[in-house]
C-alpha cells in the first residue's frame, strides 16, 4: 500500500473558476466545453502513459533459472511488510518514504539478524555502526531522500519509543537508507518527512508492493530515465531447502544500461561517458546528457530471506546483490552510494537482547551457493521493474520520463 501527499492542481489549458464567472453566458458554455475536451485528452494521455507500465516478465525479462515467489515481491518472504508514502507538493517537492517491516511482532525484543554490504560508500546510511557491531535489527528499515535521513530517523525512533512495551527503553537504533533525488526534488526542504514516515509504517502490508515512482522512489532517476522502487523474489526448490529470497530496491543510479545483456542504453543513445566516446566526441558538439555523463547516483537494496542466516552469511548474501546491480550496467561510480541491507526472518535465528546465551540453527556455508544465485537474479529483476514501472514526474526542475518500453521490446526481440 502507499499514501500520496499533496494536491493536484488545475489541469493545464483550462481557465480558472474566477475567470469563468466573469465571462458572458455563451462564452462560459464554450469555456466549459473546452475544459472538458482538454481534460479528456489529458486523462487519455495519462491513461496511455500508465498503461505503458509493465513488469520485466511482461516483456520477456526473466533473469536466471530459479522461479519467483507467488507475487514476485519481497513480501513473498512470510511476515515482511512494505509501505510507501509519496510526498508531492507545489512545484518542487518530489520525494517520499518507504518502510520495510521484517515481521509483525515486537521488533525490539524479537530481533532479526541483519548485515550491511557496501558496494560504494558515498552515502548517509543511518544506524549502521550498531547494526554491524551487533549483527541485528531492532527497528523497521526506512528508505528516503539524502537530506531526509535525519528527520526520518527521528520519526522512526519516536514511533518505536511510543509503543507501550518500550516505555522503559532508553536507546533505539533506527536504520534509514537514502538516495539523492535532488534532480527532481527540492531536497533541502525536507517538508512532511516525519508525517510520511508514520504513514508509510501505517500503510505497510504483506501483499502486493507498489513499484515505480512511489514512496522513496518518487524523485529518483536511473540511467537518465525515471527510476523508482522495484521488487522481485526467488523461491528455491525443495531439494535446495525451499527458502525464499526477496529483494526491494530504490533505484537512483547511472551507468550503461543493459537488459539481459542487450546494451539498451547505447542503442537508445543515453549512457555514461557518452560525450567522451560516442561518434562526434571532441567536435565541439558532443552528444549525450551532461547530467548523466558519469553515471553518478545511488542504489539502496534490501534483502529479506526466511533462510536461517546470521550476520556473516547475510553480509555474503548482500555482496552477491551487487552482482545483480552490475548486470544492469552500473559500475558503482565515485558518486554512487550502493548499499545492501540483508535480514533473516527465520524464528530459528531471532535474538532476544536479554538472553545471556544464544544458540542458533544457522544454515551451513555449503548451502549458501543457491541463495547467492537467487539473490543475484532477484536483484537484477527488481531493478528492471523499478525502471519499467516508473511513470513521468515533473517539477520546476523539469520532467523526467520513463524508459520507452516499446523501444525496449523491439531491441530485446532482436537479441
Amino acid at each position: 500500500m502507499h499514501v500520496i501527499y499533496g494536491t493536484i492542481g488545475r489541469l493545464p489549458g483550462g481557465p480558472s473558476t474566477l475567470s469563468l464567472v466573469s465571462l458572458p453566458a455563451p462564452m462560459r458554455t464554450i469555456a466549459v466545453l473546452y475544459m472538458l475536451v482538454t481534460q479528456v485528452v489529458l486523462l487519455t494521455l495519462l491513461a496511455n502513459a500508465l498503461g505503458a507500465q509493465v513488469r520485466a516478465r511482461a516483456i520477456g525479462l526473466a533473469p536466471g533459472i530459479f522461479a519467483p515467489g507467488p507475487r514476485n515481491t519481497i513480501t513473498d518472504v512470510a511476515g515482511v511488510r512494505v509501505g510507501h508514502a509519496t510526498v508531492s507538493a507545489g512545484d518542487s517537492l518530489r520525494t517520499g518514504v518507504t518502510a520495510i517491516i521484517p515481521h509483525g511482532g515486537d521488533l525490539y525484543r524479537d530481533r532479526v539478524p541483519a548485515a550491511l554490504h557496501v558496494g560504494n560508500g558515498f552515502g548517509k546510511l543511518l544506524g549502521v555502526t550498531q547494526l554491524r557491531e551487533l549483527g541485528e535489527l531492532e527497528t523497521p528499515i526506512l528508505l528516503t531522500c539524502t537530506l531526509c535521513v535525519w528527520p526520518a530517523g527521528d520519526a522512526l525512533a519516536q514511533w518505536m519509543l511510543n509503543k507501550p512495551e518500550n516505555a522503559n527503553v532508553r536507546s533505539i537504533n533506527p536504520v534509514v537508507g537514502e538516495t539523492n533525488d535532488g534532480g527532481l526534488n527540492s531536497t533541502r526542504s525536507r517538508a512532511g518527512i516525519g508525517a510520511a514516515v508514520l504513514d508509510a509504517l501505517a500503510a505497510a502490508d504483506s501483499g502486493a508492493v507498489a513499484e515505480g515512482s512511489v514512496g522513496a522512489g518518487h524523485g529518483t532517476i536511473m540511467f537518465g530515465w525515471k527510476g523508482g522502487m522495484g521488487t522481485s523474489s526467488r523461491k528455491l526448490p525443495a531439494t535446495l531447502g525451499g527458502y525464499t529470497v526477496g529483494v526491494l530496491v530504490q533505484g537512483n543510479y547511472g551507468g550503461v544500461l543493459q537488459m539481459a545483456g542487450v546494451p539498451i542504453g547505447q542503442l537508445l543513445g543515453r549512457y555514461a561517458f557518452q560525450r567522451d566516446v560516442a561518434p562526434g566526441a571532441g567536435t565541439g558538439r558532443p552528444p549525450g546528457d551532461a547530467a548523466a555523463e558519469h553515471g553518478d547516483g545511488s542504489c539502496m537494496i534490501v534483502i529479506a530471506t526466511d533462510a536461517p542466516l546470521l550476520a556473516r552469511n547475510l553480509e555474503r548474501l548482500g555482496a552477491r546483490a551487487i552482482m545483480g546491480l552490475a548486470r544492469t550496467g552500473s559500475s558503482a561510480s565515485n558518486g554512487s552510494g550502493d548499499y545492501v541491507l540483508s535480514f533473516s526472518t527465520s524464528t530459528r535465528v531471532r535474538r532476544n537482547p536479554d538472553a545471556t546465551l544464544a544458540t542458533h540453527d544457522e544454515l551451513g556455508n555449503d548451502a549458501m551457493s543457491a541463495l547467492f544465485q537467487a539473490v543475484t537474479e532477484a536483484t537484477e529483476e527488481a531493478l528492471y521493474n523499478a525502471l519499467l514501472m516508473a511513470t513521468p514526474v515533473s517539477s520546476r526542475a523539469g520532467t523526467v520520463r520513463p524508459l520507452p518500453v516499446d523501444s525496449v521490446r523491439v531491441l530485446l526481440r532482436r537479441r
